[in-house]
C-alpha cells in the first residue's frame, strides 16, 4: 500500500497517555492551539472513535527526500516538500482497507492521518515500531524519524505486536541543545508554545512575539533541527513516494523569489501542498520576521 513499517496493538484505553496529555495542556504547553484540547475522550479511547474497536493498525510512511533546498532558500521543513501527506495517506488508508475486507470479509474500520483526535505516536509505541526521543519525536532503530504516522482502527482482533522498543537514546542530548527556542525540556517534553514549527504553521496571529526575534534560523516554514542533528537519522533512506516529490519552488525559491509570490501565484502552486495550511498571510509574515 506503500508503508514503510507496519504495527498492530489492542485497541484499549490509554490511561498512562491520558494523564501526561492532560499535565500538558494544563501547562498551556499547546499555545492557542485550542483543537489539542477538543474531544479528549476520543484521544484516549479508541472505541469512542469506532465502536466494536479491536484492533489498531499502525503504519508509517518514509518521507525523507534525496533532494536538498539551495543554501540561499529560506528552509522548509522536509514532512512539506511535496504533496500533502493527508491526501496521500488518506487514499491510501482507504484502499488498504477496502483490501482488507476483500480478503477476511465485513471490517468495519476507520482511517486517521494527523487530523482527528489520535495519539498516534502512542499506537506506534505500542506496536514496537520505535520509540520516543527527546525530541519528543518517534525514532525508528532502522530509519530514524523522518516518518508520517498514521492509523487504521478495525473492528476484528488480530495478533499484536504489543512489544515495546527499547529507548536507544542514551545520554545524547543533541536534540536540546541544538532546539533555537529552547522548547525541548527533560523528560522528552516539548513545550509546543516555543517551537518554531508552532510560530511559523499554527499560530494565526499576524505578529510573532518579539522576544523569539534571531531564534529561528532561517526556518520559514516549520524546523527540522532536533530531527537534522539526531544520530539516527543517519540511518534516513530517500522515500520512494511519487506524490512527494520536491516542488521545484521549494528547493529553488530565494527569499526574494517568496516576497514577490503574489496570493494568486501562492494558491495555484501550493493548492496541494502542505505550506497551504499557513496562508499566503502566513508566510507574509514569517519572512518579515526572518529579515
Amino acid at each position: 500500500m506503500g508503508f514503510d513499517y507496519c504495527g498492530i496493538a489492542k485497541a484499549e484505553l490509554l490511561s498512562d497517555d491520558a494523564r501526561r496529555l492532560e499535565s500538558w495542556l494544563a501547562k498551556g504547553m499547546n499555545g492557542t492551539m485550542d483543537y489539542m484540547a477538543n474531544h479528549f475522550d476520543l484521544r484516549i479511547d479508541p472505541t469512542k472513535l469506532l465502536p466494536g474497536a479491536k484492533s489498531v493498525i499502525t503504519l508509517l510512511k518514509n518521507y525523507y527526500p534525496s533532494e536538498k533546498q539551495t543554501m540561499d532558500s529560506p528552509k522548509i521543513s522536509k514532512y512539506a516538500y511535496g504533496k500533502d501527506y493527508h491526501e496521500v495517506i488518506r487514499k491510501q488508508l482507504k484502499v488498504f482497507l477496502q483490501d482488507i475486507n476483500q480478503q477476511i470479509g465485513a471490517v468495519e474500520g476507520r482511517g486517521f492521518v494527523d487530523s482527528a483526535p489520535v495519539l498516534e505516536r502512542s499506537w506506534a509505541i505500542k506496536s514496537g515500531l520505535g520509540w520516543v526521543g527527546k525530541n519528543g519525536n518517534l525514532i525508528n532503530k532502522q530509519q530514524g524519524s523522518f516518518f508520517f504516522i498514521a492509523t487504521l482502527i478495525v473492528d476484528i482482533e488480530l495478533n499484536y505486536d504489543d512489544a515495546y522498543a527499547k529507548d536507544f537514546c542514551g545520554s545524547c542530548t543533541k536534540c536540546i541543545d541544538a532546539c533555537p527556542t529552547e522548547a525541548i525540556l527533560p523528560n522528552k517534553v516539548v513545550d509546543g508554545s516555543k517551537c518554531i514549527s508552532y510560530f511559523t504553521i499554527e499560530l494565526k496571529e499576524q505578529l510573532i512575539p518579539g522576544n523569539m526575534h534571531g531564534k529561528f534560523d532561517d526556518w520559514m516554514f516549520g524546523c527540522d533541527t532536533c530531527q537534522d542533528v539526531c544520530p539516527w537519522n543517519r540511518f534516513s533512506k530517500p522515500h520512494t513516494e511519487e506524490a512527494f516529490t520536491p516542488l521545484n519552488e521549494v528547493l529553488t525559491y530565494k527569499a526574494s523569489d517568496w516576497e514577490m509570490l503574489t496570493e494568486e501565484s501562492f494558491k495555484k502552486i501550493f493548492r496541494h501542498s502542505p505550506i497551504k495550511r499557513t496562508k499566503y498571510a502566513g508566510i507574509r509574515r514569517n519572512l518579515r520576521f526572518l529579515e
